[in-house]
């Protein structure tokens, strides 16, 4: 299976609402405002300041395009005068000075007042460039898919080609990970988790991933499964017997089995050795991915046992 990045787009992108099209940003909010965003539709970022005039004539006329474009482009406003650094760092000699994020980086723009017709040919050009985002998004969910059906070899080859278009989606190396660690190559999936930008490394999808591959780095002897069994079924209320015996079930991928073990000493003792069941159970949902069908059957197990 292979795709084509960069082709022109197949949809229309969603409607933005409008008080998120055009926004007023400031350094402190650079990333969250502009970087972030770009990775899912262009942002022009307008860099003015209160005394010039020009800015005066090129603002209103850069909004009612971008609001034309019907959520193509998303529009931030940065003064100068109370962002100096912010405009140090993008070498602004000049304003108004206009530029276009795409991807978390800048990828055209201009200065100066100009008409807007013109205005609105570079708010288009930009326009199309939104495509990417969602061709990298529609293969995301196809690589997902592939996952989900186990046939890890295509997915992975799916991922990796994402990453050669973006590489810091989190999804896409998150996803690779897993493909890696079920094909049983922990030493790729080790070096495709070192990829991981640091800004990304709390990410959900990144953090399930780096649970799953500690537990296949430290693969567990399920040869001890009936002997901790036994030893539960002797004394129930050995709780460090279940908590042991949850590990290697787990190990064993008798996923279920192990969160009934956790189940019943949270619901016991909850404080027991430093609530180190729920702990467990915790680090095992992180492991097996929010979206996993024990995961979310296991919450709610958990959810019954500490609001009841």
């Amino acid at each position: 299976m292979s795709m084509t990045f960069g082709g022109q787009p197949t949809g229309t992108p969603a409607q933005a609402a409008a008080g998120d099209l055009i926004k007023d940003s400031n350094t402190q909010n650079f990333l969250q405002d502009v970087i972030e965003p770009s990775r899912q539709q262009p942002v022009i970022v307008d860099f003015w300041a209160p005394w010039c005039g020009p800015c005066k004539q090129l603002g209103p006329a850069l909004e009612k395009v971008v609001r034309a474009a019907g959520g193509k482009v998303r529009m931030v406003k940065i003064n100068i005068d109370e962002n100096q650094q912010l405009a140090q760092q993008m070498r602004i000699q000049s304003i108004p000075a206009v530029y276009a994020f795409v991807n978390g980086q800048p990828v055209d723009g201009f200065m100066g007042a100009l008409p807007e017709g013109q205005i609105k040919q570079f708010v288009d050009r930009l326009g199309g460039q939104g495509s990417m985002a969602e061709e990298i998004e529609a293969v995301l969910a196809d690589a997902r898919e592939l996952v989900e059906q186990k046939d890890y070899q295509h997915a992975a080859q799916l991922f990796a080609q994402l990453l050669q278009v973006d590489r810091e989606n989190a999804g896409a190396i998150a996803g690779l990970v897993r493909c890696e660690i079920a094909m049983g190559d922990l030493e790729n999936a080790q070096k495709t988790l070192a990829l991981v930008p640091p800004a990304k490394a709390n990410d959900p999808e990144v953090l399930s991933v780096k649970a799953q591959l500690e537990l296949a780095l430290n693969p567990v002897d399920v040869s001890e499964i009936g002997t901790l069994k036994a030893q539960v079924e002797k004394n129930p209320d050995d709780f460090q017997a279940r908590l042991d015996l949850a590990v290697l079930l787990n190990g064993a991928n008798e996923r279920e089995a192990a969160t009934d073990q956790l189940i019943y000493i949270i619901r016991k003792m909850r404080a027991w050795n430093d609530e180190a069941a729920r702990k467990q159970l915790v680090k095992f949902f992180e492991a097996w991915g929010p979206k996993d069908e024990f995961t979310v059957a296991g919450r709610r197990k958990l959810s019954s046992v500490l609001f009841v």
